[in-house]
């Protein structure tokens, strides 16, 4: 802790996730307020790649374009009501493997404070948004080229690049990420030296499991992580980690993890 005249660190953790394929839909309620979801500077971008995704989803070649199964016409026809489908919180609309171990709505308060300031999704559709941000269900992955915009992961790198270092300001960026939305944003600079990816040994499914389950458990513990080589010592008794060095200068630092 620094001395007690020093102004407090909002983020002394930032807490990187993927988004979920699948989500869940809410059948009643207003739509999404743009102007009410955490990072406005994105406002721009976020519309330019909502109407660009809501044009393609029309075409019969919408699932080619979108890289998706031809049989997800449904969750397709999601992108063509983005401004008026109910919205809903993001912890509740992301869900599968990774949010059922985050299982954020049995957080107990100081843990879901936490996640609220902590958390951070990656987001095709969105750039980055939080747990309480109320966002409508859509299909859009992070690894297309969208018409009118182009690659998304190139789109969205410099957005991300204003706003998330300050989120991450001088604690630790726990990277949760699938590769695939780790390429819309590096962190560089010192901020590379506070940057850890959180590997787990095994399958997809296992790895989604355990991310969700480290994000989870820093969460609970609350602990001020300013230096990655703290991270082993808050999970080791939930966990089996081993922390790497960074294979070269302003890369990650790798924590295996896999649970107890």
């Amino acid at each position: 802790m620094g001395p007690a005249s020093e102004p407090p660190t909002l983020g002394l953790v930032l807490i990187l996730l993927p988004p979920s394929e699948s989500k869940t839909e809410r059948r009643r309620g207003r739509p999404v307020d743009p102007l009410a979801l955490s990072f406005p500077s994105l406002s721009q971008t976020r519309r330019d790649v909502a109407e660009a995704v809501a044009k393609v989803s029309a075409h019969p070649d919408a699932a080619t374009t979108l890289g998706v199964s031809h049989n997800l016409t449904a969750e397709i026809a999601r992108n063509l009501a983005l401004g008026s489908a109910p919205a809903a919180p993001a912890s509740r609309v992301y869900s599968g493997v990774l949010y059922d171990a985050l299982d954020y709505a049995s957080l107990g308060p100081g843990a879901k404070r936490r996640a609220n300031r902590w958390l951070v999704v990656v987001s095709a559709l969105y750039g980055a948004v939080r747990p309480t941000d109320l966002i409508a269900p859509y299909r859009l992955s992070m690894a297309v080229n969208l018409p009118g915009v182009g690659p998304l992961a190139s789109a969205w790198k410099p957005e991300l690049e204003r706003v998330l270092p300050d989120v991450a300001g001088r604690g630790v960026v726990v990277d949760c990420r699938s590769s695939t939305y780790a390429a819309a944003w590096v962190p560089r600079g010192p901020l590379a030296e506070r940057w850890v990816q959180v590997r787990v040994p095994g399958a997809t499914h296992q790895a989604k499991h355990t991310r969700g389950l480290v994000a989870r458990r820093l969460c609970e513990l609350g602990r001020d992580a300013r230096r990655v080589p703290d991270l082993p010592t808050f999970l080791r008794d939930a966990f089996t980690v081993e922390l790497h060095e960074p294979a070269r200068p302003g890369g990650p630092w790798v924590l295996d993890a896999a649970a107890r």
